[in-house]
């Protein structure tokens, strides 16, 4: 059963990690597309950006290569796999973190909104005519 799961695991992190090689072979304007389809603008070729998403494309497919060899044979490679858990767990609590920071930034947009609807601009300005009067109270 743990090997069963153990497997899973593994074929499913090849698997997100291994679709990168889609960034490898295809020309600028499939990907392109495809980046406007998931919501991206536009962007006009640049040889660089080109170059660097294709190395990276490159080395996420190699991780996700590694991954697919470990869940071959878990037993072969028993020593690395504790390893590459690590690694997936530190993944994902960098994940976690962006995703609670933006979640954060924009949990005080909204508490601002609700709680101030005319801006920083009026609690700033509240703030200073309140210790423009401080000692007195009215």
């Amino acid at each position: 059963m743990q090997l069963r799961l153990l497997r899973f695991f593994l074929l499913f992190s090849a698997f997100g990690w291994g679709v990168c090689i889609v960034g490898v072979f295809a020309t600028w304007p499939q990907i392109n597309s495809i980046a406007q389809g998931m919501g991206a603008k536009p962007i006009a070729y640049d040889p660089m950006l080109d170059y660097w998403l294709r190395m990276i494309c490159g080395a996420f497919t190699l991780v996700g290569v590694w991954y697919l060899v470990l869940a071959l044979w878990p037993r072969k490679f028993a020593v690395a796999i504790p390893w590459f858990g690590w690694l997936m767990i530190a993944e994902g609590v960098i994940l976690l973190i962006s995703g609670l920071r933006l979640g954060v930034f924009g949990g005080l947009i909204i508490f601002f909104l609700i709680v101030e609807p005319e801006g920083l601009n009026r609690l700033w300005r509240n703030i200073r005519s309140y210790f423009r009067v401080w000692p007195f109270s009215y």
